[in-house]
């Protein structure tokens, strides 16, 4: 005799809730709050009495969307942009759509992003930063069920494939092109330098570490926003704000250092303004130096020193990577399945323009 398929309402009776109740946390409606006991208890006897969630009705032959999903955290820095075009420009010629998943920083969005992949069954995944300290585990989980490529900055240490960035060596580079051209006074400018967003601290780390070597890292002056603003919905302009208030501030405290230094091409922008504002001419009275060659630093006004290391490219690994995985997976030539873990990393260049010079004292004297 066939078993009998147990129904939501089985569930229910044996939680003692409500079918509707069970229908909703079993199909992770988010809008509806239960009790984090209500909840266990519903996932737990559907484990234990052996639930399988109705399967969706098709048409006939009908194939499944072969589906990315993109984590992003930010979408108002031309950074992520960059990373989408080239994932995107991959999966387009592979036949993929994507589905991109805005956290915004946000770790309650993230997780209700995480929970809805159970759902959407994507192909495979990219997290276009690191994922939150909290949610590693959960991400290294759904890399044993399809390929995760995390286009991450180094010293996480995660069992997954990595497009990977070191963000020390980023900083380093951008201070010894200073010190050779003879900057000692220097501010550099970052967004909240928190746990949760440890690579912009790699980057500060690195850049004073190569003004440690010349013995002149307290000429240093670090300015870094209020963690406030990583507690809230980014804004279109915030990083650019960032890099306009926090110059404006720093040019009331003082007026003796010779470059400013922002920690990403948007926050970089936000200094040029400012130091128009104040009617402190750039490369001849201030350099000003960012980071990640975006598009806009090429076509800003005053073309941004800035350092690149291939984010375009970076997205199209990324989405490489996860072909590759899906090819490895459907194609057997022996009784094992290979497991391998990719790691890519491009070296980092200086891209020199128009904003950074020689400091304005040993101009005069080379002039004379």
């Amino acid at each position: 005799m066939k078993k009998r398929k147990v129904t939501s309402t089985d569930i229910a009776e044996a939680a003692g809730v409500s079918q509707s109740t069970v229908s909703m946390i079993l199909n992770k409606k988010y809008n509806v709050s239960f009790s984090k006991e209500t909840v266990e208890k519903v996932e737990r006897l559907a484990r234990e009495m052996g639930y399988t969630a109705p399967g969706r009705k098709t048409k006939k032959g009908a194939k499944r969307e072969k589906l990315l999903v993109v984590f992003c955290s930010n979408l108002t820095n031309p950074y992520y942009v960059m990373l989408l075009q080239g994932i995107e420009s991959r999966a387009k010629e592979e036949g993929f759509a994507l589905f991109v998943c805005n956290t915004q920083r946000d770790l309650h969005m993230e997780e209700r992003y995480l929970k809805m992949m159970r759902e959407l069954q994507p192909l495979g995944i990219i997290y276009t930063c690191n994922p939150s300290h909290c949610f590693m585990g959960r991400v290294e989980q759904l890399a044993q069920q399809m390929p995760v490529v995390i286009i991450n900055n180094q010293n996480e240490k995660m069992n997954v494939d990595a497009v990977e960035l070191d963000n020390s060596k980023l900083g380093r580079i951008m201070a010894r092109h200073l010190l050779e051209l003879g900057h000692r006074k220097v501010a550099y400018i970052a967004p909240p330098l928190t746990v949760r967003q440890k690579q912009r601290s790699k980057r500060v780390e690195g850049f004073l570490k190569e003004f440690e070597k010349e013995g002149i890292r307290d000429q240093v002056i670090i300015k870094a926003a209020a963690e406030e603003l990583d507690l809230n919905v980014a804004h279109i302009d915030s990083e650019y704000k960032i890099g306009y208030d926090l110059t404006k501030e720093l040019l009331e405290e003082t007026r003796e250092i010779t470059a400013i230094v922002g920690l990403n091409d948007m926050i970089a922008f936000g200094i040029l303004d400012a130091l128009h504002e104040a009617k402190i001419k750039v490369p001849t009275d201030m350099s000003v130096m960012g980071c990640d060659n975006t598009l806009f630093a090429r076509i800003h006004k005053l073309a941004l020193t800035t350092i690149d290391h291939f984010v375009i490219y970076k997205g199209r690994d990324a989405c490489d990577i996860i072909m590759k995985k899906i090819e490895t997976h459907a194609s057997h030539y022996s009784e094992l399945e290979p497991v391998s873990t990719y790691h890519v990393e491009y070296e980092p260049k200086l891209i020199v323009r128009g904003t950074t010079s020689y400091p304005g004292s040993r101009k005069k004297k080379k002039q004379n």
